[in-house]
């Protein structure tokens, strides 16, 4: 019997999710939450042998618990499944020691056949997205020019950035053409397109 724990924020799959693998005979959910900082207490008393992880998690990001649960609960391997298949998550999900990593898109089977070859030691990664990952490397922007283009991305202007992060204008400028000579992109459109689909601008 696998033992598994759901971690899924959004209820109506969460609930559907324990509700499947409960029916199948050689899984079994062992605990189902919906916030990310509640599962350091739930691996320190009843660690699953597979968690299934999403990124986006109300409390601690997905990410976050993940690179956690590498040193805290080694044994217990980690299925990451989220709408957030772009190369740069996977390959900070890779980085975080991930066992394997699906879109929430994914068949019923081959979500159970995932969670069984996770637990028989294997790594499940879509191949295409891997590769794209693994090719594509990590975020080359500090964590201050990221949130620069995050906030730009979320509509706000040079000036309200400035305002929001207590930063002269110029320097606001300076990180953005530190951007564009990072991203090798033409403009600040062009730049926010490339980040958001590597997944740099998640979290």
């Amino acid at each position: 019997m696998i033992r598994v724990a759901v971690i899924e924020d959004m209820t109506v799959l969460r609930e559907a999710l324990v509700a499947v693998l409960n029916s199948v005979p050689d899984i079994q959910v062992t605990a189902a939450l919906a916030r990310g900082d509640h599962v350091a207490a739930l691996v320190q008393h009843a660690p699953p042998e597979v968690l299934l992880l999403d990124v986006e998690l109300p409390g601690r990001d997905g990410l976050t618990v993940a690179a956690d649960l590498r040193t805290t609960a080694p044994a217990t391997r980690i299925l990451m499944l989220s709408v957030l298949d772009r190369p740069g998550v996977v390959h900070q999900a890779l980085a975080a020691g991930v066992a394997g990593f699906l879109p929430k898109g994914v068949s019923m089977d081959r979500l159970l056949d995932a969670i069984r070859r996770v637990h028989a030691g294997e790594s499940v990664f879509p191949p295409g997205l891997l590769s794209t990952a693994l090719r594509r490397g990590q975020n080359p922007l500090t964590p201050r020019e990221t949130l620069v283009l995050r906030l730009m991305a979320d509509g706000d202007s040079a000036k309200e950035v400035s305002r929001r992060l207590g930063l002269v204008a110029g320097t606001v400028q300076n990180h953005m053409t530190r951007v564009l000579h990072k991203l090798g992109a033409r403009n600040k459109v062009e730049a926010i397109r490339i980040a958001t689909d590597s997944g740099w601008l998640t979290g």
